[in-house]
């Protein structure tokens, strides 16, 4: 599974951003530069991603930073399924 793939159809679908995140690198801000993210949609990408990928967080895992940019949302989710 190409975890960096599958979190880039998870935003696209949810923020309806018509195959733009297909284009996203690890340097794609997120947070503040996508109107469409906004706290809700947070809440939903959040959900998608442990669906997903079967995990759970912890309210104190997530924070800003992790919203940040393409690359440090995916290391959250790497670090995680790594154990």
């Amino acid at each position: 599974m190409d975890i960096r793939k599958e979190m880039a159809a998870i935003l696209d679908e949810l923020l309806s951003l018509n195959g733009r995140a297909a284009t996203f690198d690890d340097k794609t801000a997120l947070l503040g530069a996508l109107p469409e993210l906004d706290s809700m949609a947070v809440v939903g990408v959040i959900g998608a991603i442990e669906e997903r990928f079967g995990l759970v967080f912890d309210d104190d895992e997530i924070d800003g930073a992790a919203f940040a940019t393409f690359g440090s949302l995916a290391q959250l989710v790497e670090g995680k399924l790594a154990g």
